[in-house]
């Protein structure tokens, strides 16, 4: 079969280069066409490409297409300001923010980056369709335009990623701050350099227009290869964000969507291909059990609270001061007992098994997501729930993040996570409250990009 058949019977992802010697791909972007195709699942195995992020530099491009939407008007800074709970007064053009909706009860629904391009112009990623939604059923004097598709996002996460993007542009980035960007050139083709990344190392992303996609990406790989680049597939990624201290929509929580009537009918009459996230949430895993009541958060137990800004009217408002004014779960990191872990994948050789623990976090081989939920207990009652279960091969540690009741959050609190469902043989496993986050050493907001060489071509 030549790699033209390939491509078209199995879509694969139109972003990278067909890569004929990797066999491990990822299936689980084929349910719509909008979301992407078939892609790389392990290049050189997950262990080797974590490393990455701690040694190197990896290269991740899993998450084209991005749901991305831009929108311009007289009225956007309003719209932002009346349905993000950020505040904007120092939001100026070359910035970036981690954007965050919630509704009327502080339930989180959509969160994803914000970019300020022009004076009344912006452009996000994930927060549609949420944030597409509640612009264009408002009364705003705004346009908008769905890019998903048009334009691609490659991630750069590592100590060497700054060189790395250097030598592709040939220009200096070492004066471009945390969460800012500007535009610049690869080989001749249009990008945007954002200095972002989820998984807590120094890392940037660059951007630029689909045509131009796969050959940006060969380029990031070709002068990044004396630094020791490494491409990351989809297994590996979904471990960054809990190591990083990050939570992400799938990976550790649901949105609230279903709270929101309206918002479920226009993603059926609009045909969007989001609902497809939400369908792939049920059935739902672990010993929390299926209700999503139990499941949703809140920005400030996520450890976004420095994020919220009371200085302005918007949705939700009343709420997140309530929230944060009285009592509420803290984001936590729990380190799992080395022993208790052992004993589960030790059981799948009897007759009475644990259920499955996989390496090196819950997924579901069908290309479906595994949205796993565990209860954390101490003193005979539930206290948190745990959630983004990942073994790390950098810290030799089974570790997860945990929405936690605030006296027991202190480190070194010990605690049980209860590991199974119901219904099924149960493990209490024994965790204790460790760092958060655990990856704490060269923060992409704290690095002395200083100390790091230019990057060169030669």
């Amino acid at each position: 079969m030549n790699n033209e058949m390939f491509n078209w019977q199995f879509k694969h992802t139109q972003y990278i280069p067909y890569d004929p010697s990797v066999d491990a791909l990822y299936t689980g972007y084929t349910t719509h066409p909008a979301l992407g195709g078939v892609q790389p699942f392990e290049y050189t195995g997950w262990r080797d490409e974590m490393l990455a992020a701690y040694e190197t530099c990896y290269i991740h491009a899993g998450l084209n297409p991005a749901f991305t939407y831009r929108f311009k008007g007289a009225d956007a800074m309003r719209f932002l300001e009346e349905n993000l709970v950020n505040g904007f007064k120092t939001f100026e053009v070359g910035k970036s923010r981690h954007g965050i909706m919630v509704n009327e009860d502080g339930l989180l629904m959509s969160d994803g980056m914000l970019l300020r391009i022009g004076e009344d112009e912006f452009t996000t990623y994930w927060l549609a369709p949420y944030l597409q939604y509640k612009l264009e059923t408002g009364d705003y004097d705004c346009e908008g335009f769905d890019e998903t598709g048009e334009v691609f996002m490659f991630q750069l996460g590592g100590p060497r990623s700054l060189e790395i993007v250097e030598a592709a542009t040939e220009e200096d980035f070492h004066d471009l701050p945390f969460l800012c960007h500007r535009t610049s050139s690869i080989d001749g083709m249009d990008v945007r350099i954002i200095r972002i990344g989820m998984a807590g190392s120094l890392a940037y992303e660059v951007h630029g227009k689909l045509e131009d996609s796969q050959a940006v990406y060969s380029a990031l790989l070709k002068y990044g290869e004396k630094y020791g680049i490494k491409r990351l597939g989809r297994h590996a990624y979904w471990n960054t964000h809990t190591e990083g201290g990050f939570p992400q929509f799938i990976i550790h929580f649901p949105y609230a969507w279903e709270k929101d009537a309206g918002f479920m009918k226009w993603m059926q009459e609009t045909n969007c291909p989001m609902a497809y996230y939400a369908l792939s949430l049920q059935p739902l895993g672990g010993s929390l059990g299926a209700d999503p009541e139990l499941r949703y958060v809140n920005p400030v137990e996520l450890d976004w609270g420095s994020a919220v800004k009371f200085n302005h009217d918007f949705v939700g408002k009343d709420a997140l001061a309530k929230i944060v004014d009285g009592p509420h779960r803290v984001m936590t990191c729990l380190e799992w007992n080395d022993e208790d872990v052992v004993d589960v994948w030790a059981s799948q050789f009897s007759d009475d098994p644990y259920e499955v623990m996989d390496q090196a976090e819950d997924y579901d081989p069908t290309g479906k997501f595994e949205y796993r939920a565990e209860k954390v207990v101490a003193d005979g009652k539930t206290v948190g729930v745990s959630t983004g279960r990942i073994f790390s091969p950098y810290y030799h540690k089974m570790i997860s993040l945990c929405t936690m009741e605030a006296a027991y959050a202190e480190e070194g609190t010990e605690v049980e996570v209860v590991w199974g469902a119901e219904g099924s043989r149960q493990k209490l496993i024994r965790a204790k409250v460790t760092r958060y986050p655990y990856h704490s050493e060269g923060r992409n907001d704290t690095v002395d990009v200083n100390a790091i060489p230019r990057g060169t071509r030669d």
